[in-house]
């Protein structure tokens, strides 16, 4: 089992930053790919961000190319979303999740991922 815990969320202003952190614990880090999803009142899921166990290649959604930044430091057992450019559509629960180096799948879906966190709230006001 791998256990994750966002945090980093709260209030802020349409053009701010935020920092989102996702701790793991539970089996070693380096043996995951971690994503980023987020989930706005009435709306499915949707992927924001990803990144392979050793940091090599990251995806993201093209809506938030050059705003949202993924990265990860293994020895933290830590991944991070920078979130740059805030804009109120960008207001959602963010969850972090993780998937077993092994898998191939695409990492833009949900059902590839193996653990998931509960979730940190952003929100952003105009």
């Amino acid at each position: 089992q791998v256990q994750l815990v966002e945090s980093g969320g709260g209030l802020v202003q349409a053009g701010g930053s935020l920092r989102l952190s996702c701790a793991a614990s539970g089996r070693p880090f380096g043996g995951y790919g971690m994503g980023w999803f987020r989930q706005a009142p009435g709306k499915e899921r949707e992927f924001v961000a990803a990144i392979t166990w050793n940091g090599g290649t990251t995806y993201y959604i093209d809506s938030m190319k050059g705003r949202f930044t993924v990265s990860r430091d293994n020895s933290k057992n830590t991944v991070y979303l920078q979130m740059n450019s805030l804009k109120p559509e960008d207001t959602a629960v963010y969850y972090c999740a993780a998937r077993a180096a092994r898998r191939s799948g695409d990492y833009y879906r949900p059902h590839e991922y193996d653990y998931w966190g509960h979730g940190t709230q952003v929100t952003v006001s105009s």
